[in-house]
């Protein structure tokens, strides 16, 4: 089958967990509703449609293939998401920071450095507002909860984003497996400033993978079987802990 006809997904281990940990923290931390799965469906294809937008910016010869399925999942996510904004009309508000950082997201991309750590952050802080978003539509408010939602998955996938830069492109880099390291112990005094020590376990699997793997070499399987374990055990502990 030639590329022109394959379907578009994207092949990032992380970014399937980073669309579903955060939306499914906030879930579990709000009351969940069955239109949760509703919502959950406009927010993966919301985000698959993003994902053939930007490859469109740097692949011309493919962009007219790329930008007919962010057209088709875009006009699925859309479809999916009238009856929760119906539900929940303040979903609205989130579209604006959604849409300014996914325009960093390109400007990064236009520029060629879409490998840098703020468009990392700008990313994953998307992936986080999915959390805050499925919460509120969980019955959840604009409050406290909301923002420790968005922090602690932020603060997680962020760590993971540092990790793999120390095993694939800074992996010779001494100053990136430092600072790595470095971040995932500042991290662990996060929950005991918010008043939730029993936050801590859930960070405590990415340290050790850090201070253990950072600056290795390590094949892309392995490290993407890794990252799933790492956000299984995530949702789970913070689910008990949290």
């Amino acid at each position: 089958m030639s590329n022109k006809k394959k379907i578009v997904l994207p092949h990032e281990h992380g970014g399937w967990a980073m669309v579903s940990v955060p939306y499914l923290f906030g879930v579990l931390a709000g009351s969940p509703r069955w239109s949760h799965i509703l919502l959950f469906i406009a927010w993966l294809f919301l985000y698959l449609a993003s994902y053939p937008l930007l490859q469109a910016l740097k692949r011309k010869k493919q962009r007219n293939h790329l930008l007919k399925f962010s057209v088709i999942y875009g006009l699925i996510g859309l479809a999916a998401i009238v009856y929760p904004l119906i539900v929940q009309p303040q979903l609205f508000y989130f579209g604006i920071p959604l849409i300014i950082l996914l325009s960093l997201n390109i400007w990064h991309v236009k520029r060629k450095s879409e490998r840098a750590i703020f468009n990392d952050f700008c990313a994953i802080l998307i992936f986080s507002l999915g959390g805050a978003a499925s919460y509120l539509y969980g019955d959840g408010g604009w409050n406290l909860e909301m923002l420790m939602i968005v922090l602690y998955n932020l603060i997680y996938f962020m760590g993971t984003a540092f990790f793999v830069k120390t095993v694939f492109r800074e992996k010779n880099n001494p100053a990136w497996k430092k600072a790595s390291q470095i971040y995932h112990i500042l991290i662990l005094i996060v929950p005991i400033l918010l008043g939730q020590p029993w936050m801590i376990l859930p960070y405590v699997f990415p340290l050790i993978r850090t201070f253990l793997f950072s600056g290795t070499t390590m094949r892309p399987m392995k490290v993407g079987i890794m990252e799933i374990i790492g956000a299984v055990q995530f949702i789970i502990i913070s689910w008990l802990v949290y």
